[in-house]
């Protein structure tokens, strides 16, 4: 893939004109793969900017983890010791990781698989999906269309699964070719989590149980997923993978890297490095939840800095009323 890494205009070959990106485009893993050893200018943060480097293991301050929650206890006498639980990480943290969520491990194996493997495709394959910032949908390597800005160290791919009226399967890939079946299983079984936190937040809220689910559409909810995929950085104490944010939907679900450490949260103005359970999923309160517990700004927001070791990945679904629904605090 080295030789192809060169700029690239998304043009032809069943992609979307150039004119909709205010520069070519350059694929993050084909720069990475190509040797480099400096980052590219367009990467290189502002030193006030730059992200912490935190590592668990080695850091003479005392490990912060953010709160694990066992899900199975939702079942019987210890119910509401595990709603106590999560009500208190959506209030002081915004973030917990989730055990023994229902979702079989052979649909989490199968998801990270295909998604290694169609990051492994040559890159002419993948720029079949190029996509364009009209919609994001398809194979990215930027957001924002602003002419210079600084870009992170990450390429991704975008897609729809809900509601039904958006999800075209022709949009997905279809190599390797368990792909579209494999993430349509996936989507699903993260639904039912997410409808069952849905119901568990609404509880905590004193609503009725099932009133969240509804007020962010019912069946029509959105859901969209985006893998990341984060090639090893010659700088990583430079640019981020992720630049600092609040994701602005309702919940989102991660599935991080089994092997390698990269979200970083904000906790009472400290950055915090996740230590990620095996197989657990990160569950992360968005902007249109957060107002419902007061949380304070500062704990809501994640970076992933840029790998300074081999790739990791990172899948993210996230939850979100229809772009038409107008929200109102629920206290």
């Amino acid at each position: 893939m080295a030789k192809q890494c060169q700029q690239l205009e998304v043009a032809g070959g069943g992609a979307l004109p150039q004119a909709d990106w205010p520069e070519p485009i350059q694929r993050v893993q084909c720069l990475a793969e190509s040797g480099i050893s400096e980052l590219p200018p367009r990467y290189v943060r502002p030193e006030n900017e730059r992200p912490t480097i935190i590592d668990n293991h080695h850091d003479t301050e005392p490990v912060i983890s953010i709160p694990v929650v066992d899900l199975s206890g939702l079942e019987g006498p210890d119910r509401q010791e595990t709603m106590r639980k999560i009500s208190d990480a959506c209030e002081n943290w915004g973030f917990f990781q989730v055990i023994n969520h229902g979702v079989p491990l052979k649909v989490i194996q199968r998801a990270r698989e295909v998604g290694r493997q169609f990051f492994d495709l040559p890159l002419e394959e993948k720029q079949v999906y190029a996509n364009s910032p009209k919609t994001y949908e398809g194979y990215g390597s930027r957001l924002g269309i602003e002419k210079g800005a600084i870009l992170d160290w990450g390429d991704y791919f975008f897609q729809h699964f809900l509601p039904l009226s958006i999800k075209d399967v022709n949009k997905w890939p279809a190599k390797p070719t368990a792909y579209r079946a494999t993430m349509d299983e996936y989507s699903q079984q993260i639904n039912k989590l997410c409808r069952l936190l849905m119901s568990v937040f609404s509880t905590n809220l004193g609503l009725e149980e099932g009133y969240l689910q509804e007020a962010f559409g019912g069946d029509d909810i959105g859901q969209c997923l985006r893998m990341n995929y984060y090639p090893k950085c010659p700088q990583p104490n430079m640019t981020f993978g992720l630049s600092p944010h609040s994701d602005p939907g309702g919940i989102t679900v991660l599935l991080p890297d089994e092997a390698v450490q990269g979200l970083q949260i904000l906790k009472n103005g400290r950055w915090v490095m996740v230590d990620p359970v095996p197989n657990a999923f990160i569950v992360n309160i968005g902007d249109q939840l957060q107002g419902s517990w007061h949380r304070t700004e500062q704990n809501r927001e994640g970076q992933i800095p840029g790998p300074g070791i081999p790739a990791r990945s990172f899948t993210r679904i996230g939850m979100s009323p229809p772009c038409h629904s107008v929200l109102y605090p629920f206290y």
